[in-house]
């Protein structure tokens, strides 16, 4: 007989201090409130990574030792490895532990961190050494938060709609980019220590608020919990749930990182987000200071503007995200979608960097192309693909995987999110081309790393609209067939934008290097 999995300590559920000094809410309402505070908190998150980005041009002119970027690519890749490597142990402990102290002592602790880097422009330091500490310290402490969030969005939310509410909900990220990118350009003025400091303060914030006013478990508040218990009656995802379980213990057991490293789909897609979100960081962490660095419609712009509009990339990013979920919820194949978003995102990486810079019109649709491209499957793969796999059938129902499986997969993705970043401080010196093929080359294999389940998916659709035309009058029928075969065309599309711009990349880009110099008259 096999050995049982470790059990988490049981734990009774205690509604949040600020809660208890409310009027009662009804089950919608808290979910409501859920979704809020946690789209709040990531927001702040990543709001707060955004500073490094807008004063990385301040940086390089006047603050030693980082005239080299180089350099300020190591930061990045501090931040992002110790981010990547506490990605694992916080999921583990977010099975594990009261998530809503768990998140809110990571947010309190984070603004701290964040605030600490700037304090090296009060005390004026130079060090290296400090710089990279600062950002190590940073990251590790912000590896609390995503794996939190989704567990606790999961706890609340589940069913075929899943992949749109969280499309919808992950707008955070994208949200939290650019008020970030506003915040420490707006303060960039009064010192870069400033655009530090103050991101920091609201996260701190943000901490206090998730303290007294998160429910991570509808438990928590006397309902019960999601997925229902397999029973006559039970409560679907649009119902509201008024079974109370108040002062019952949870006992469910907490799935190891071995474990959840097993279950089917994990690996894969951990794989594919490694790739997207290395494109995904080094727009995040590089685009502003590639605007001022390039000509558009034949002038340079400044710090702050470039700062202000490097969000329409968001902006685009936010688009792509609800879009990708309400898909993949449709056609409820997730690996599709996101396999398809990454193929398409390759002509359009393509076509910002070779045509972005003819107007700041032609700039702003191509960037805003590029973001609903590449966001739209890392969106996808952090939120529903991550909330379903941790609750996936072999799991039994029985188990808490969610923050461990959110973190496997985020975490693997952070480890490419910290070497894009790191790659582009060195291969950007040899100009902006190598960086583009470089991200253009992660987008294909990012797509490529899916092509087992979206077959298998492919094949589950069709057998579906099958199964339904043998079922529905012939023009029904007819009409499935035609989306049958309308699907199969975009796949095929997708495929041969790949071949062309995989084969035609390497010319055109010469191409465009050589009209640029020509029309500068060098």
């Amino acid at each position: 007989m096999p050995k049982s999995s470790p059990r988490a300590r049981p734990r009774h559920h205690h509604a949040p201090p600020g809660l208890c000094a409310l009027p009662a809410f009804s089950y919608n309402a808290h979910r409501g409130l859920v979704l809020g505070l946690t789209f709040l908190a990531y927001a702040l998150y990543h709001a707060s990574r955004k500073p490094p980005s807008i004063v990385k041009r301040a940086l390089s002119k006047s603050w030693p030792p980082f005239h080299d970027p180089a350099l300020l690519g190591e930061t990045d890749v501090a931040f992002l490895a110790f981010y990547s490597l506490g990605m694992f142990g916080a999921g583990h402990l977010g099975d594990r532990l009261d998530l809503r102290l768990f998140l809110a002592a990571g947010m309190v602790g984070s603004g701290a961190a964040v605030a600490f880097f700037g304090a090296g422009y009060f005390l004026s330091l130079h060090s290296l050494v400090f710089y990279v500490f600062a950002q190590a310290i940073a990251g590790l402490l912000q590896s609390t938060g995503w794996p939190s969030v989704v567990a606790v969005v999961g706890n609340w939310f589940g069913g075929r709609r899943r992949g749109l509410i969280m499309g919808i909900w992950n707008a955070h990220t994208s949200v939290g980019n650019i008020s970030g990118s506003i915040i420490a350009a707006a303060v960039l003025r009064y010192g870069w220590g400033w655009s530090f400091v103050v991101p920091g303060g609201l996260m701190a914030l943000g901490g206090v608020l998730v303290f007294f006013f998160l429910a991570p478990y509808p438990e928590d508040v006397g309902f019960a919990s999601w997925p229902p218990k397999q029973a006559s009656g039970a409560s679907t995802d649009e119902e509201d749930s008024s079974t109370s379980t108040a002062g019952e213990e949870d006992r469910r057991d907490a799935v190891g990182i071995l474990k959840a490293f097993s279950i089917p789909g994990v690996l894969t897609f951990a794989t594919c987000l490694f790739f997207a979100k290395l494109v995904a960081y080094t727009f995040l962490y590089w685009l502003p200071f590639y605007l001022t660095q390039t000509a558009i419609g034949g002038e340079y712009m400044s710090v702050t503007d470039a700062g202000y509009l490097s969000v329409l990339f968001d902006v685009g990013g936010i688009i792509g995200g609800i879009l990708a979920g309400f898909m993949s919820d449709q056609l409820d194949a997730r690996a599709t979608t996101a396999a398809m978003f990454m193929y398409l995102a390759i002509p359009s990486l393509y076509a910002f960097h070779a045509y972005g810079s003819t107007s700041k019109v032609t700039n702003i649709a191509l960037m805003m192309i590029s973001g609903l491209f590449v966001n739209g499957p890392y969106a996808l793969i952090t939120t529903a693909v991550s909330a379903d796999l941790g609750t996936h059938k072999s799991l039994k129902g029985d188990s808490r995987a969610l923050a461990t499986v959110t973190a496997i997969i985020d975490g693997t993705g952070s480890l490419g999110a910290a070497l894009g970043p790191f790659v582009t401080g060195f291969i950007s010196k040899t100009g902006w081309d190598s960086v583009f093929i470089m991200l253009i080359l992660c987008a294909l294999i990012a797509g490529a790393c899916l092509s087992g389940l979206v077959k298998s998916e492919i094949q589950q659709i069709i057998q579906n609209w099958r199964n339904r035309s043998s079922d529905t009058p012939n023009g029904t029928a007819g009409n499935d067939k035609d989306a049958q075969l309308a699907f199969i065309f975009i796949i095929e599309m997708a495929k041969c934008s790949v071949l062309f711009v995989t084969l035609m990349l390497p010319s055109s880009l010469s191409h465009r290097s050589w009209c640029s110099t020509t029309f500068r008259g060098e």
